[in-house]
């Protein structure tokens, strides 16, 4: 079981009526990678969130509390609750 952070970005767009649809994650090098990368598309997207998350990438387990590096605009729950 190897540990590992990663970074992910994740955006979203308009969906069905007033509902969000989340794009492709985008996963990222760096923490400051995805912040960079978050702060860019806010303008262009609803809702963008970056986080930083432990994982065990093999087996598909994240950290249910990822550290929030960049959020904008629209996000669906748990990322509006902050």
């Amino acid at each position: 079981m190897a540990i590992e952070t990663v970074h992910i970005v994740q955006a979203y767009v308009q969906g069905r009526g007033k509902g969000l649809k989340a794009e492709q994650q985008m996963g990222c090098k760096t923490a400051e990678d995805a912040r960079r990368k978050a702060e860019r598309l806010a303008p262009l997207r609803l809702g963008v969130v970056a986080v930083s998350a432990s994982a065990d990438v093999e087996m598909g387990d994240f950290d249910e509390n990822p550290a929030i590096l960049f959020k904008a605009g629209q996000l669906p729950p748990p990322w509006n609750d902050e």
